[in-house]
């Protein structure tokens, strides 16, 4: 058995959660909406390599200027 474990305990944050969780039925589906609405992008996987291959290395030194 671990020394570590402790089956009855919660911290303080997990009993909140879980109690703005119950007190507010509908949250994790807006949750999820704004999820979805922020972060789950389609990605377009020809224009990311466009990009890739559009791009201008950098010199060593960026504020080097030339004498040309």
């Amino acid at each position: 058995m671990n020394i570590f474990y402790r089956p009855q305990y919660q911290s303080d944050a997990t009993l909140f959660i879980d109690q703005l969780k119950a007190q507010t039925p509908g949250m994790e589906a807006r949750q999820r909406e704004g999820l979805a609405l922020l972060w789950n992008k389609s990605v377009d996987r020809e224009a990311v390599q466009n990009f890739k291959q559009a791009r201008v290395a950098q010199k060593p030194y960026v504020y080097q200027t030339s004498n040309n």
